[in-house]
């Protein structure tokens, strides 16, 4: 789950990082006495859960002249589909060099890395594709509590020593919240020293309840009412929903579509022994999903009952054909009841997809 700029720049005044002075808003009408506490010149910044924000047009200068005109243009603002419904009032700061700053997680090595530049302000892919060497990368062993000297000055290069210690307290910040993404850019020179402009902290979902967030704010009504179910789900933005039981068999199922040139909605996998409600929300679910024009349905009965699976796709009721592959225990019973009903059964799951991607591409 992500924390937006102004969360995370409360995170990391706590920790002891600089950071401009600030406050958010709710409304346009609160931007000029907010303005006059914070400082002469502000910059009104849309605090919407989005990259690229400036290029938007989601960062504003402002004065005292015409801070009241800019909040009503911002508030009116729609940022990559994004509505502004809070502005933070930040104080506008003299840059006199920008960095990024970065500590996230790398798989492969399985440890903390970080990412520093004396280029900021920039995407990184973009500078990591275009400029490499610009950007220094140093792991952490997770045993750390602080980050080593050594490691520091492999980092930092030829950069302002001043760094260190907000690089320090950016690695505090990663550990304490069960970050996978702990960043600022840019990490900006000012008259004052070294402030962070810009803050974005991304927390590892499985964290949450450990950091006392009770919901993930991130995920879409569907993907809400996924969790709330127990479903693995994704969206994917096709127009074939796929409905599958065990990991797998649905990520062979999403291979087949996209090899047979269709384009998968979704990944779901209702686990195993789901009876008939648990069958009949997940195709409810799926259906609900806009541009979907079929659902293939592939199940593996085990522990799952084939003949619960058919009448939870019969009690769903949804509007779109659901094509099905059922084997397992109970199959006969399962293929009566779907057959019945009108639905299309298929022997294998190679002739049940095809089908789905013929449908989906009419």
């Amino acid at each position: 789950m992500k924390f937006r700029e102004y969360e995370a720049k409360k995170i990391f005044r706590d920790a002891g990082i600089p950071v401009p002075n600030s406050e958010l808003i709710t409304r346009a009408g609160e931007a000029a006495s907010a303005q006059a506490r914070v400082a002469d010149k502000v910059v009104l910044k849309a605090q919407v859960d989005v990259g690229g924000r400036g290029k938007a047009g989601g960062i504003l200068p402002a004065t005292e002249e015409n801070i009241s005109d800019v909040a009503k243009e911002l508030f009116g603002k729609t940022i990559k589909g994004l509505p502004v419904e809070l502005v933070l009032v930040e104080e506008a700061l003299e840059i006199q060099h920008e960095y990024y700053l970065s500590i996230t997680i790398d798989r492969s090595a399985k440890m903390p890395v970080i990412l520093f530049s004396e280029e900021g302000g920039v995407e990184i892919e973009t500078l990591a594709k275009e400029n490499p060497g610009a950007l220094h990368r140093a792991f952490i062993d997770p045993c750390f509590t602080d980050v080593p000297d050594f490691i520091m000055r492999n980092v930092l290069g030829s950069a302002s020593k001043s760094i260190g210690p907000v690089i320090n307290a950016l690695y505090h910040v990663y550990c304490k919240t069960d970050a996978i993404l702990a960043e600022i850019n840019p990490l900006v020179m000012t008259p004052k020293g070294v402030i962070a402009a810009d803050g974005k902290i991304v927390l590892d979902d499985n964290a949450l309840v450990r950091q006392g967030i009770s919901e993930n704010r991130d995920l879409t009504p569907r993907e809400a009412e996924a969790e709330k179910h127990g479903f693995s789900y994704v969206e994917l933005g096709g127009n074939i929903g796929v409905i599958g039981n065990g990991a797998g068999l649905t990520m062979a199922t999403l291979d087949i579509i996209a090899h047979y040139n269709g384009h998968a909605a979704n990944f779901l996998d209702v686990g195993g022994g789901a009876g008939f409600e648990r069958v009949a929300r997940a195709v409810r679910l799926v259906a609900s999903m806009p541009g979907v024009k079929v659902i293939v349905v592939n199940l593996l009965g085990g522990i799952t009952r084939c003949d619960e699976v058919a009448r939870g796709i019969i009690d769903a009721g949804v509007p779109q054909q659901v094509i099905v592959r059922l084997a397992g225990t109970n199959e006969a019973e399962g293929r009566r009841l779907l057959e019945e009903k009108g639905y299309l059964m298929l022997d294998t799951m190679d002739q049940a997809i095809r089908a789905a991607v013929e449908v989906a591409n009419k």
